[in-house]
């Protein structure tokens, strides 16, 4: 057995022929090294090196002498077909399937300034060097999170599009519930949490003129399966959809046509009257919502109130001193507070 870890790293694009054994081992049962090098049309020393690079990847491969190569534990790989089939004839979206790539949001924001049509998406396996808000490092393994980003043309510009990473918010909620997934809300601006740990996470980024047309690239990630690993690398509380089926994998595939179909809906929704329409919906699921909490701006400053939910353009209104203020996104960070009595 052997296993290595270079999550966290700078990691060197894995080859293709690894995601072509992976797919092999996904089911978890062993495989003949020579089974597999027949398969995939390689030599055995290539077999040996491929299952290197997945194990560079941070899973777990058991290597028994007589029998093989395992993975220990089955996966559920994307399905371009099954994908296809959940979203239907008529849908809106084009999607792009990577193995992996460094960021989707950066992969997507090159191809929309090659004219990429509305509504293309890019999903992948894995993200080398996926990121969030703030710049932060968004941690996952190969088919251990949901990545991908969705292309939306607005006529609108920037200015117009307040409040957008919270109505995206919301089409994450209601699919995750659609999902089975109980106890969500939301966190202000861009996450969601699951019992007051973040499942999933937003990054919005755009292109275009000040007052349209505008691109937006919207990024997506979901925990579907976190390790131990996985976790320590995470600095707030996290959690995953595991807890939606202990003995098996969380299907990503259904996961995926089910957040694509929420997105187009309240997408629209949100182009044709705002986010002032979907507000009291969004408040419902703030998590947040009358409790006291800290935040912390861009300048260092902290500033402690209460959380009275958002204006109609979706910034978070705190009560200081019994007055209210008013607080846009941008670089600011949010913690509940603990109560002393």
């Amino acid at each position: 057995m052997k296993t290595k870890h270079s999550l966290g790293t700078k990691l060197n694009p894995t080859k293709p022929i690894a995601y072509t054994l992976l797919r092999e081992l996904a089911d978890g049962q062993f495989h003949s090294g020579t089974d597999l090098a027949q398969k995939a049309g390689i030599s055995r020393a290539s077999v040996w090196n491929a299952v290197e690079q997945i194990e560079a990847m941070g899973l777990l491969v058991y290597r028994i002498r007589g029998r093989g190569y395992r993975l220990a534990e089955s996966l559920l790989m994307l399905d371009r077909e099954k994908i296809g089939r959940l979203l239907g004839e008529h849908s809106p979206f084009g999607v792009i399937f990577l193995d992996e790539v460094e960021s989707t949001n950066t992969f997507l924001l090159e191809q929309a300034q090659q004219r990429a049509p509305h509504a293309t998406v890019v999903v992948a396996e894995w993200q080398r060097g996926g990121r969030g808000r703030l710049n932060r490092t968004w941690y996952a393994k190969p088919c251990g999170s949901l990545t991908f980003s969705l292309l939306w043309r607005f006529n609108q510009g920037a200015g117009a599009l307040s409040g957008l990473s919270l109505a995206v918010g919301l089409a994450l909620v209601r699919a995750l519930q659609a999902f089975g997934l109980p106890e969500v809300g939301l966190k202000w601006p861009n996450d969601v949490l699951w019992r007051g740990q973040k499942i999933a996470g937003i990054l919005i980024e755009m292109q275009g003129e000040a007052f349209g047309p505008s691109a937006v690239v919207i990024g997506v990630g979901v925990n579907v399966s976190l390790d131990t690993t996985i976790k320590a690398l995470i600095n707030q509380p996290s959690a995953d959809l595991s807890i939606l089926a202990a003995e098996a994998a969380v299907d990503r595939n259904e996961l995926l046509a089910c957040l694509l179909t929420q997105l187009n809906i309240v997408l629209i929704d949100f182009e044709k009257f705002g986010f002032l329409a979907l507000k009291q919906e969004w408040q419902r699921w703030h998590w947040y919502q009358d409790k006291r909490v800290r935040m912390t701006l861009p300048s260092g400053e902290v500033n402690t109130g209460w959380a009275r939910g958002v204006d109609d353009s979706g910034a978070l209104i705190l009560e200081i001193d019994q007055k209210l203020k008013s607080y846009h996104s941008g670089d600011v960070s949010l913690r509940a507070e603990e109560v002393s009595s």
